[in-house]
């Protein structure tokens, strides 16, 4: 861990919570992972060395409890979430620009499947089929969902599908982080749903946005003249 040097209570928590992924593996805590592969799951391109060794820095922070094999935010830890989400918010904010590393399907679609909102699912097991023409890789996912939540899969589960999502990743990314509506990026031909027209017109209604999406984005910048 760098040190700063100073006794600022800024300096201190910056030491311990600026290490690389560290806000990360804390985001991923405070959506509702708890086990070691879960965590896995939403830092995909962490390695799993490192991603114990975080935990183990937290556990000794006092941020985070091991208990049965799983781990969960302390008092500590919980009194994180609101600095967490105002990071997020100022990020979507004043940080709109993505690379092109940043279009990640597996943490896209990991991060849908647990904002589904199960009220609106269908009473029977639904499957959902994603195929991204731009992805440079893992460019076809299932989503199975129920009314006890959802689970993804980056294989064919077998259950049949009732929509099939095709076209851009880049778009759905952009969807889910509310920048785009849906209706926009189907009308445009982003984004193709295939399925019975029942099902198509409900697919938006079964998930919940980015926690981020609702956050009101300042104007653009005009020169002037």
């Amino acid at each position: 861990m760098d040190r700063y040097g100073q006794f600022c209570p800024v300096a201190k928590a910056t030491e311990l919570l600026t290490e690389r992924w560290t806000l990360l593996v804390l985001r991923e805590l405070l959506a509702g992972s708890s086990q070691f592969n879960q965590l896995r799951r939403g830092v995909p391109r962490m390695s799993p060395t490192l991603l114990a060794k975080r935990l183990r820095m937290l556990e000794k922070a006092g941020i985070v409890v091991r208990r049965d094999g799983a781990y969960f935010l302390s008092e500590a830890g919980r009194e994180l979430e609101p600095i967490v989400m105002a990071l997020g918010r100022w990020g979507i904010r004043w940080v709109p620009q993505l690379g092109e590393l940043d279009y990640d399907p597996h943490l896209l679609l990991w991060d849908m499947h647990r904002r589904v909102d199960v009220s609106r699912v269908p009473a029977r097991r639904t499957v959902l089929e994603f195929a991204f023409s731009d992805a440079a890789s893992a460019a076809r996912w299932w989503i199975v969902l129920s009314r006890s939540g959802a689970d993804l899969c980056d294989f064919d589960p077998g259950y049949g599908t009732a929509v099939v999502v095709t076209g851009s990743l880049r778009a759905l990314v952009r969807v889910w982080r509310g920048d785009l509506a849906w209706s926009a990026a189907v009308r445009s031909g982003q984004l193709t749903l295939t399925g019975s027209e029942s099902a198509r017109r409900a697919f938006p209604h079964w998930f919940l946005l980015s926690d981020f999406a609702p956050v009101e984005r300042p104007a653009p910048l005009v020169a002037a003249g």
